[in-house]
């Protein structure tokens, strides 16, 4: 398989992956080139001995380590952006709030995550690839995958349980002079 054949096919994986890593939309184009320069110098060193999407995620997971860093060490660099920006024109607007709405819901989640533990939990969860995969690919125990998966889901769950809470229990938000007025502490009214 050649460069460029390797780099269509898994475009679309990197630039997920580097999404779900936290890194943000503006820079994700950066970062994908990166990670494929990386592809592309080391492809040689490349032995087989795992998947070719595996041994690209372990570099994404790198860069995105390193995209992170430099974000705590200069604050600056943070974003609320949500996880895509590529709207489906043919989504209606009622469909396309509630799908945004829940990507920054995940993207929070995923934001209460160490960097571990968001890695493998993306992997697994979103990606579909196996505890051996992401073992390789994160180049860690087998053990230590499904520890770090054990851990992120915890996390998720609670994080929905709270979601689902403030959803349940939230107040609907009036006007200002309505919820006064309701409370009878507009001007001229005993």
């Amino acid at each position: 398989m050649n460069f460029r054949q390797i780099y269509d096919e898994h475009f679309p994986l990197v630039w997920r992956s580097l999404r779900r890593l936290g890194v943000r939309e503006s820079d994700v184009a950066d970062a994908v080139q990166d990670v494929f320069l990386v592809v592309h110098r080391r492809l040689p060193e490349f032995e087989g001995r795992s998947k070719m999407s595996t041994w690209i995620f372990g570099i994404c997971y790198r860069v995105a380590a390193d995209r992170r860093k430099a974000a705590r060490l200069n604050p600056a660099f943070t974003s609320d952006e949500p996880l895509l920006e590529t709207p489906d024109e043919r989504a209606d607007v009622a469909a396309e709030a509630e799908r945004r709405q829940g990507l920054r819901k995940l993207e929070a989640i995923l934001d209460e995550m160490p960097l571990e533990q968001r890695a493998v939990f993306a992997l697994f969860e979103l990606e579909c690839m196996t505890g051996e995969d992401i073992a390789r690919a994160l180049d860690v125990p087998l053990g230590t995958v499904y520890s770090r998966l054990r851990l992120a889901r915890e996390t998720f769950r609670r994080a929905t349980s709270r979601f689902q809470a403030q959803n349940q229990f939230a107040v609907p938000s009036q006007p200002r002079n309505e919820l006064k007025d309701e409370l009878g502490l507009m001007g001229g009214k005993p």
